[in-house]
């Protein structure tokens, strides 16, 4: 599959990992060492949900405009609280239809001694990218393939921090590559939160690459996903998801709290489902 940012900004794949992201964030920010966050496959960094891209498929309508209607329960809501921070403050200065990508919202999210490296190979994309971070120190973008941004930016001088790991699946043997280069990142950088995003429309592919983390012997794994039973008629994506290596302390525990509500809320058919999986928790 060829999933594009700008087509889908917003819909409910979007809002799982953004969510995810905001929090994982927030536990950054909880400690006073500064970090840094490495994002390999960046896209633009804002979207307009007003754009022809997003039009042209109206996904943000069954996700994050769903989550505007009302809020969520109180527990999930004080969960969701770093990411509903971000929508408002983008809005705030970009007007209703704007939307973060992920670089915005670390760039929201970071202190002034935090910093951000996104790398983007496309050069129309890498443009945008380069437009949104300028004239922000903290952030850098590079016009370059993500997995060799990946390899050049570990370990970071900060000793801490997060790697987004979200590539387009334009290749088809792109889980075995995620799951080669996470695998490789991972030894050179064995303390690192990585979070990595992945599309479910090949459960087999999916668990392969479950299955190959699991065999490199790498400990303390979340398993994160959402299937929303998106009807076939509908066609496009109907489940997603993220796995986290290191995830901060209580992340689990949080999204056990957030998942149910967010997959109710998200839900386009009669059976959706969730998934929250520790692997390995005590590394």
């Amino acid at each position: 599959m060829n999933y594009r940012h700008g087509f889908h900004a917003g819909n409910f794949a979007d809002v799982l990992k953004h969510a995810v992201l905001a929090r994982i964030l927030q536990h950054l920010d909880a400690k006073p060492t500064p970090y840094r966050v490495i994002d390999t496959h960046a896209g633009v960094g804002r979207y307009d949900l007003d754009s022809e891209e997003a039009l042209r498929t109206h996904e943000w309508k069954d996700g994050v405009a769903r989550l505007d209607r009302s809020p969520l329960s109180a527990a999930a809501e004080a969960v969701l609280e770093p990411y509903r921070a971000a929508l408002a403050a983008i809005r705030s200065e970009y007007g209703p239809s704007a939307y973060p990508g992920s670089p915005w919202l670390c760039r929201h999210a970071m202190r002034p001694f935090d910093r951000l490296i996104a790398a983007e190979l496309h050069p129309p994309t890498y443009r945008k990218l380069a437009e949104v971070l300028a004239r922000d120190g903290r952030c850098k973008a590079l016009a370059i393939d993500g997995w060799t941004a990946l390899r050049a930016n570990i370990p970071p001088k900060e000793r801490r921090g997060v790697v987004l790991i979200d590539p387009p699946f334009e290749e088809k043997d792109e889980f075995a590559t995620l799951t080669e280069q996470f695998i490789a990142a991972h030894r050179k950088w064995p303390t690192g939160i990585y979070m990595l995003w992945y599309p479910i429309k090949d459960r087999t592919a999916v668990e392969t690459m479950a299955d190959g983390v699991r065999e490199a012997g790498i400990g303390r794994l979340l398993r994160l996903e959402i299937d929303v039973d998106r009807p076939e008629a509908a066609g496009g994506l109907g489940a997603t998801g993220l796995l986290i290596a290191n995830p901060p302390w209580k992340l689990a525990e949080e999204a056990e709290t957030l998942l149910p509500a967010l997959t109710e809320r998200l839900a386009q058919g009669q059976k959706p489902r969730y998934l929250c999986e520790q692997i390995r928790p005590d590394g």
